[in-house]
């Protein structure tokens, strides 16, 4: 009989399938996790792309794409003959680029720049903070730099990384100091102006007029900026230029200085303290303006070194334009009496006054500065021997209100209008003004003191220059002014509506002045000048001296006024010989040359 097989126990053949069902579930459960998985990274892609996108994508942009801002070149600024005394040199500067570097890594290289630059890590850290370390655009740290600066910069160049050398304009002022309070300077913008001027497209690195035309003019004078949208490589080398927005210069400044005048007026002037007005007095175009002590305008062009910095510390106010701060005019201001004892009517141009030593009021004598007075004189005479005995009669005869109205309307107690700022108005004290401020009565003394331009009453040199342009032009005030214009000579001028025997009265006594009086360095041959001098007190320091002309005295075209600050002397001997300079170096220009005669 056949012998039957084994039948397999159900328990073994149980074994596979409880195998095969257990991968089953395991593929389902793998299944599931990588839903899971890839669900997450879905959700978190769509987060940064739809969420985060636009900031991750300039972040991804800043990497490579570089803002390159270009500054625009400065107008230039030309004398009446289209000579440059402000224009623009092309030099080097340092530029950071913030995104180059994270935050950890900029601190060496700041080290290294500043033992090249000279300059503290402090202000180079500032300056890239107030960036901010993720910015894209170009940051200048310096300019103007030295070769040896372009060369240490050069070498160390594998250790500066995010560092730029680049060529930009730097202002330039060819003829150095001359005429530099005119002129002005520039600076770069501190924290504070920034913050004022950046709703006027200002930025980081700009630099503004401080001072000068430089100032008044900021807007001609500006431009716009323009600059580069580039692709850079990591190593932040330029692949292309994505587009490009040319910067636009400034507009040209021409105005009425006059390079020969001002280079006399300079000279004249020298190292003595004070300042020399030059203006035409047919329409107040301003011919030349010197203050000394004075600057270099180049030094603040670029970054002002500490030597420099010393020297200009050594000097008395560098920064202090004179021709337009306020002074006593001293015995110049007896154009103005003179002007009020005729015009009033209680004087008349053949009235003769007898002058004396001294002048007794309120039991003070306020004497002649002969000490014995000169006889008998007229306003002519008067005017050519300055005599205070004279015009102190002429003041008290006229009052205090003639008197203060006439130097009103000569100008004096209010800014002139000159287009240049930090102009000073002067003072034309009267009754009401001392009694608020020294709480005190006028007396007549007061009016003596003032009739001979001494006391509380200040004048700027500009705003004598404006004083004898009345006699010089028949009777009108004018209004100084620097910027070059077409108009006619009728816009700059005002009538004072003066009577014709007045302005000849004036006229007759300052030519005298030159001819036989207290002016009489000027009387030179070939050149018919008209003039005041003045000496104004000022205890316990010396004397302030004045001297104002103008010439040819029969057809003024100039009008000069020197004053020298404590210079001590006399106004004729000090100033007049300094007037007399300026206006034959006038008169010398306009006369043609060998060569062009040829």
């Amino acid at each position: 009989m056949a012998q039957l097989k084994p039948r397999p126990r159900f328990k073994r053949l149980q074994d596979p399938l409880r195998t095969v069902g257990q991968g089953q579930r395991g593929l389902v459960l793998m299944a599931i996790v990588s839903v899971l998985l890839f669900a997450g990274m879905g959700s978190r892609l769509a987060y940064l792309q739809l969420v985060e996108g636009q900031k991750n994508r300039q972040l991804a942009e800043n990497n490579r794409i570089r803002l390159i801002p270009k500054p625009p070149e400065r107008g230039k600024i030309f004398d009446r003959k289209g000579r440059i005394l402000a224009g623009n040199t092309f030099s080097y500067s340092v530029f950071l680029w913030p995104i180059a570097n994270t935050k950890a890594e900029w601190p060496n290289t700041l080290k290294l720049l500043s033992q090249i630059l000279n300059i503290s890590e402090a202000e180079i850290k500032q300056r890239l903070e107030r960036e901010g370390y993720s910015s894209p655009s170009l940051v200048r740290i310096a300019k103007g730099l030295t070769p040896s600066q372009i060369v240490a910069l050069a070498e160390h160049s594998p250790d500066l990384a995010g560092v730029e050398v680049d060529r930009e304009a730097l202002r330039n002022y060819p003829n150095g100091p001359l005429a530099a309070h005119a002129l002005g300077y520039i600076g770069e913008l501190d924290e504070e102006e920034l913050a004022r001027k950046q709703s006027e497209g200002y930025r980081l690195g700009d630099v503004i007029g401080q001072s000068g035309l430089e100032a008044a003019y900021e807007k001609n004078l500006r431009g716009t900026w323009g600059g580069q949208q580039v692709e850079v490589d990591s190593a932040g080398k330029v692949l292309q230029i994505l587009g490009e927005k040319p910067s636009k210069p400034g507009r040209d400044v021409y105005t009425t200085l006059d390079l020969d005048v001002q280079r006399a007026a300079e000279k004249a002037l020298g190292s003595a303290n004070g300042a020399i007005v030059a203006l035409d007095p047919r329409n107040g175009g301003v011919l030349a303006m010197a203050s000394y002590p004075n600057f270099d305008p180049n030094w603040f062009a670029r970054r002002i070194s500490q030597s420099q910095w010393d020297e200009l510390n050594k000097r008395q106010f560098p920064f202090l334009n004179r021709s337009l701060q306020v002074f006593p005019p001293a015995s110049t201001f007896k154009i103005v009496t003179t002007t009020a004892g005729l015009e009033s009517g209680k004087l008349s141009p053949d009235s003769i006054l007898m002058t004396y030593s001294a002048l007794n009021a309120g039991g003070f004598a306020f004497h002649d500065w002969n000490n014995a007075g000169f006889g008998p004189l007229g306003f002519v005479g008067a005017l050519a021997w300055s005599s205070n005995t004279f015009f102190g009669q002429v003041g008290l005869r006229v009052g205090e209100k003639t008197l203060v109205h006439w130097a009103r309307e000569y100008g004096f107690g209010r800014e002139t209008g000159v287009d240049l700022p930090s102009e000073a108005a002067g003072l034309v004290p009267d009754e009401a003004w001392k009694r608020k401020v020294l709480k005190d009565d006028w007396y007549a003394g007061d009016t003596i003191i003032m009739s001979i331009g001494q006391g509380a009453l200040q004048v700027s040199p500009l705003q004598a220059a404006v004083m004898f342009a009345v006699p010089a032009s028949g009777g009108y005030r004018v209004k100084p002014h620097l910027l070059k214009n077409e108009q006619p000579d009728s816009t700059w001028r005002t009538s004072l509506k003066l009577k014709p025997s007045t302005v000849s009265v004036l006229r007759q006594g300052l030519r005298q002045v030159v001819t036989s009086g207290t002016g009489s360095r000027l009387n030179v041959p070939g050149l018919a000048i008209a003039g005041k001098s003045g000496t104004g007190e000022d205890p316990p320091r010396q004397v302030h001296t004045w001297f104002g002309g103008y010439a040819p005295a029969h057809k003024p075209e100039i009008v000069v006024v020197a004053f020298g600050e404590n210079s001590g002397g006399g106004g004729g001997s000090v100033q007049g010989p300094k007037v007399l300079q300026v206006l034959q170096a006038y008169f010398k220009a306009k006369q043609p040359s060998k060569k062009s005669a040829l």
